[in-house]
């Protein structure tokens, strides 16, 4: 049983930082952490995310984004240096169940992969995927068939999170089709550029298709300087914890003994 919106939901969000410059091309690791803190989610699958060594405190942008949010961090590296890397990372303050990493490059263009974690939401195992396509159609149609390789076949009942940056300017390109396919379709949410936002590039998708309460850019004021991409949340209708389902089902029967 899924539960009601005044029940037990999960929160998530999609946003790719690049590199925390902004609009203004200033850098300024704290302005992400605002709207990371603003979005206030339980999960948050970051894309860009650059980790090198510098001379400043916030250099090392995960681990600064992780102590300025309080949450913890996992790192998805698709460029390795060897003064730090580059990549995807999730913020989450779930408990962490499993990670797994995949490598989604495509021949010589630029490393891609995807982040994929199971965590401990309210008693029950979400399966959370974070990844960043590239930027040519062929890139992305070879990756998102990866993708659904790894998603396929869906474990009954196990709710899945698919998230990122998908780079897909066409609303009906065959990718969209396919993780639409297998997902369902989710709300389209305008996020890119945040000066003037013409289109869906990052996407959050949610099976059951059914346990999506609501989806939306977070388009608030440190998010309009912060990135050129806005926050994509979603809110998640979560299954009753196991302990209380299993309270019910002894609640009934007491009550089928007295009468």
């Amino acid at each position: 049983m899924w539960v009601s919106r005044k029940g037990h939901s999960f929160s998530v969000a999609s946003y790719n930082i690049h590199k925390c410059v902004g609009v203004d091309r200033r850098r300024d690791p704290e302005r992400i952490a605002t709207v990371i803190r603003d979005l206030d989610c339980d999960a948050i699958g970051l894309q860009e995310v650059d980790s090198r060594a510098g001379p400043h405190a916030d250099s090392k942008q995960l681990e600064y984004l992780a102590e300025a949010t309080g949450m913890q961090a996992l790192a998805g590296p698709t460029i390795l240096r060897h003064d730090g890397d580059y990549g995807n990372a999730l913020l989450t303050r779930r408990p962490i169940l499993a990670v797994r990493r995949h490598d989604l490059s495509f021949r010589s263009r630029e490393p891609r992969g995807a982040l994929d974690v199971d965590l401990d939401v309210h008693g029950h195992r979400v399966r959370v995927i974070v990844t960043h396509l590239g930027l040519r159609p062929a890139e992305r149609r070879f990756q998102v068939k990866l993708l659904l390789k790894l998603l396929h076949p869906v474990e009954a009942g196990q709710p899945v999170v698919a998230l990122g940056d998908i780079n897909e300017w066409l609303p009906l390109s065959r990718p969209l089709r396919w993780m639409h396919g297998l997902l369902g379709p989710p709300p389209w949410q305008r996020t890119f550029p945040t000066l003037l936002p013409m289109f869906a590039l990052d996407r959050v998708w949610v099976r059951p298709h059914s346990a999506l309460v609501d989806l939306r850019a977070h388009r608030r004021k440190p998010a309009r300087m912060a990135s050129d991409h806005y926050p994509l949340k979603a809110v998640i209708a979560m299954p009753e914890p196991p302990d209380r389902r299993i309270q019910q089902a002894r609640g009934d029967g007491r009550r089928d003994e007295d009468r």
